[in-house]
């Protein structure tokens, strides 16, 4: 089996995901084409080299429906000969669709392929595909599934983090993504947004609130207790689930939570033969890749048992990857994963995440590898684990190793 080599990461910046939102006036298609478009521009490739694309996309209805991945391919002026693919393993979209790009690419399937995805949740809302399973009683009763946002608040109540805690998480993933964008940290692989008359709408992360501390957080509202407590009795199901916990604390709400947002990004990977071929210089390696299934009802905890899988894969173990990237879906996962893993947290997501700049669903898999890939070659580091929780119980990681 031959490598699979990451040789370009491209990304858009975040945008609001409301009517008031910048790249709001950008579609789906055209946010997916420009990002596509830019790596043929990056990379000097004219249209027809990449074989394939596959993207994710949570919501793939409306405009994002109808294999927009092929669309976006169409529009962005590749050959018709380049195939797609759209891909949804929930909030792992992004990142499995650049190890389905690298599985191609490491089987011999294809030279050279884009993995990356998009998400307009300003134009597309989550949850307008109708949640499927997850609306059949009998199933939800079955699997004892609750809503994310109190996954999330059971994980804080059965592994002991305070509204303090994950309050505390979420300014320094503010801090760190200001530093980020005022060193420039994203420079290269951020691609400004332009409208249909050619004027850039959108050139940085426009969820960010480095102004936040523990005092304006501290004067927000838990976001789902209500939900928990009032409603068809969630928090009682989560108890049934997990019996030694007595009562769910409910400690996220909107400041600690990740952000709704639109974005698109790609990841072009090929083997050795296509990066000789067309002139690409090669920045990383696919080490390995791995996706698990995990309980349903605490549904958040599976990054864990993802990475354990990848680290085995690969005969390595956690002391051997210098930086960590876990999306922030919300700030207990990643207090629990950086307990569950022993890692420190100077070396996981050392330039923010989602809490401070969103989590555009279908792409935000994509965008952390490009964001740790950056970090590798800013930092003078070698290895990085990319991970994501995903909802319905599930988990994804990808290790990468620099490779000049």
């Amino acid at each position: 089996m031959t490598e699979a080599f990451i040789y370009d990461a491209v990304r858009s910046p975040r945008g609001k995901g409301r009517s008031d939102g910048s790249l709001h006036e950008i579609t789906a298609l055209d946010l997916a084409s420009q990002v596509l478009a830019s790596v043929n521009d990056r990379n000097g490739l004219e249209g027809h080299e990449v074989e394939d694309v596959a993207f994710g996309c949570v919501s793939p209805v409306g405009e994002q429906g109808a294999v927009i991945s092929r669309s976006a391919v169409l529009k962005a002026g590749y050959a018709e000969t380049t195939s797609a693919i759209q891909v949804n393993r929930f909030c792992g979209s992004g990142l499995e669709a650049v190890n389905l790009a690298a599985a191609k690419v490491k089987a011999g399937e294809t030279d050279l392929a884009i993995g990356g995805g998009i998400e307009s949740m300003s134009r597309v809302p989550m949850g307008s595909d109708g949640m499927g399973g997850m609306a059949d009683p009998t199933l939800v009763f079955q699997e004892y599934f609750i809503p994310q946002g109190i996954s999330a608040d059971l994980i804080a109540t059965k592994y002991g983090y305070s509204r303090d805690d994950v309050d505390a998480y979420a300014v320094e993933s503010q801090k760190r993504a200001a530093k980020a964008w005022d060193e420039k940290r994203f420079a290269k692989s951020i691609l400004p947004i332009k409208d249909v008359i050619g004027e850039t709408v959108l050139d940085h992360d426009e969820l960010m609130r480095p102004e936040t501390n523990m005092q304006s957080l501290g004067a927000l509202s838990p976001a789902f207790q209500m939900m928990g407590e009032q409603m068809p009795g969630f928090n009682d199901v989560a108890i049934l689930k997990h019996p030694d916990v007595e009562k769910i604390n409910h400690v996220h709400h909107a400041g600690n939570s990740s952000g709704i947002v639109d974005g698109s990004a790609a990841v072009l990977l090929g083997n050795e033969m296509a990066g000789d071929k067309y002139n690409l210089k090669s920045r990383a390696r696919i080490v390995s890749m791995a996706a698990i299934g995990s309980e349903p009802t605490i549904m958040l905890t599976g990054p864990e048992f993802a990475a354990k899988k990848a680290l085995d894969r690969a005969g390595m173990s956690a002391n051997d990857i210098d930086i960590w990237e876990l999306n922030e879906a919300f700030a207990a996962v990643v207090l629990r994963f950086m307990d569950a893993m022993n890692v420190d947290h100077s070396v996981m997501n050392v330039n923010g995440g989602a809490i401070a700049m969103g989590h555009p669903l279908g792409a935000t898999g994509a965008m952390i590898l490009g964001t740790v890939l950056d970090e590798l070659e800013r930092s003078n580091k070698q290895t990085a684990l990319t991970t994501l929780c995903i909802g319905g119980g599930m988990g994804i990681a990808t290790i990468i190793e620099r490779v000049n």
